[in-house]
């Protein structure tokens, strides 16, 4: 008889479309490496040379205020610029081009070199979910998509330690936005319901790949994860984009962020490196009870603070795969403290 729990098989993202191969069977003693504690960083409070720290020069010669809290500034080396030339781009034959325009901003999260956001207190966060929101509301006025997002550690391409996010803004929909927009509106043309609320209290029931949540989030490994221990966040209440959230709903998403990415750096004893993003509905001024608000968290960890999971080779020229099945990283991340390893 076929069990998920043993045999190789594929599982469908619900969210783009895309299919996931599972291979259990290489890996069902997935711990039986040795586990390797993290080296500890050792970071000052201020860094007189960090170019994010309370007055400090930028690296585009402009000078950081003393911020007490968090800080947002226009990225001095933006991606997308908002004077681009409007019209079409010549097209010849095989050969496409668009032009684009957007803006581009930088998020410090809190004035301290030295903290990341799960060290942080919930009030502290709260700042940063009020900032979100504050920004997408703002950008989402002139854009028709808002990219919340952050790069936590050297792994995952960050070139500051100083903890940051990013806010790309765009005029355009980018390709996974397009295939998040496209499932969830045929969803809710076919059965009446917003996607990814059906899923969520799909999980909520049935419990296995439920890591946490509060009287208005759940934090779950999806079905279809891709990375080792990969985290889907969503609101239990209907919400479209993250400038819909109200005060409570702010409060416990810092509440919940705390936990849930304590339970990271609490996995290997190591700040846990990962990519996050928030994602929302267009701002097209189109009908948006299809979408429902989420965040994505995508880690690269494996075995151990030092042992990653690469996508080359077969993920790279056929599709994703894993070894881990997203149930036991479920329950490796649930039955960790919610409390940082570094307050215990």
């Amino acid at each position: 008889m076929f069990d998920p729990e043993i045999h190789p098989h594929r599982r469908h993202n619900l969210l783009t479309g895309d299919w996931v191969l599972v291979s259990p069977h290489r890996n069902q003693r997935p711990w039986q490496g040795q586990q390797e504690s993290g080296h500890a960083e050792s970071r000052p409070a201020h860094d007189p040379e960090c170019y994010l720290c309370p007055g400090n020069r930028r690296a585009g010669d402009e000078t950081n205020p003393h911020y007490d809290h968090t800080f947002v500034f226009t990225n001095d080396f933006p991606a997308l610029l908002r004077n681009t030339p409007s019209g079409e781009a010549p097209e010849s034959g095989l050969f496409r081009a668009q032009p684009v325009g957007g803006e581009c901003r930088v998020l410090c999260f809190s004035p301290r070199h030295d903290l990341t956001l799960p060290e942080m207190s919930v009030e502290q966060i709260a700042r940063v979910t009020r900032m979100w929101v504050e920004q997408a509301g703002d950008l989402a006025e002139r854009n028709l998509w808002v990219q919340v997002f952050e790069n936590k550690g050297a792994a995952m391409g960050c070139s500051n330690p100083h903890p940051h996010g990013q806010i790309w803004a765009g005029s355009f929909l980018p390709r996974i936005a397009q295939q998040e927009d496209e499932s969830q509106r045929n969803y809710h043309r076919r059965e009446g319901r917003r996607l990814l609320m059906d899923y969520v209290d799909k999980e909520i029931q049935l419990g296995e790949r439920v890591v946490e949540r509060n009287e208005e989030w759940a934090l779950v490994t999806p079905y279809w994860a891709t990375w080792p221990f990969e985290l889907l966040l969503a609101p239990r209440r209907p919400v479209s984009r993250l400038q819909d959230l109200d005060g409570s709903q702010q409060l416990a998403l810092a509440a919940i962020l705390k936990s849930g990415l304590a339970r990271f750096d609490n996995l290997f004893e190591t700040s846990f490196p990962y990519s996050m993003g928030w994602h929302g509905a267009p701002n097209d001024g189109s009908q948006d009870d299809a979408w429902q608000l989420h965040a994505h968290f995508y880690p690269p960890l494996l075995r151990s603070a030092t042992v990653k999971k690469f996508m080359v080779g077969y993920e790279m020229l056929a599709e994703s795969q894993r070894d881990i099945t997203p149930e036991l990283a479920a329950r490796r991340l649930r039955d960790l403290s919610p409390r940082h390893y570094r307050e215990r």
